[in-house]
């Protein structure tokens, strides 16, 4: 699965009547719902997403498991995206990459 791939099955819950409702069983006291953020992301967490991947030079595309956390924010910073919300994402697709490789075995 590549980068986009999975930014493309990321967006499909956004926005979402089911994804409303399974954000807020994860809501804390701030209203955010980091645990629910990639089953069902926000317009504005989505855009921050994209524009990541758009901003991703194709070394990191093809590295994203050992980027570090300067990396990370380095990304966040030039497409202007939350550095918090960036990780979550990329390490995310880290995950996917790693469960689809065990599924293959």
């Amino acid at each position: 699965m590549t980068i986009d791939e999975y930014l493309e099955q990321v967006g499909r819950g956004r926005n979402s009547s089911f994804g409303r409702q399974y954000r807020s069983q994860f809501r804390d006291r701030r209203g955010t719902a980091e645990l629910g953020m990639l089953a069902a992301p926000s317009e504005e967490e989505f855009e921050d997403f994209c524009r990541a991947v758009t901003v991703m030079t194709k070394r990191e595309k093809a590295a994203v498991e050992i980027l570090a956390d300067e990396q990370i924010a380095e990304i966040a910073e030039r497409c202007c995206g939350d550095c918090g919300n960036i990780g979550i994402f990329l390490n995310g697709y880290v995950l996917a990459c790693r469960e689809a490789t065990e599924t293959e075995k």
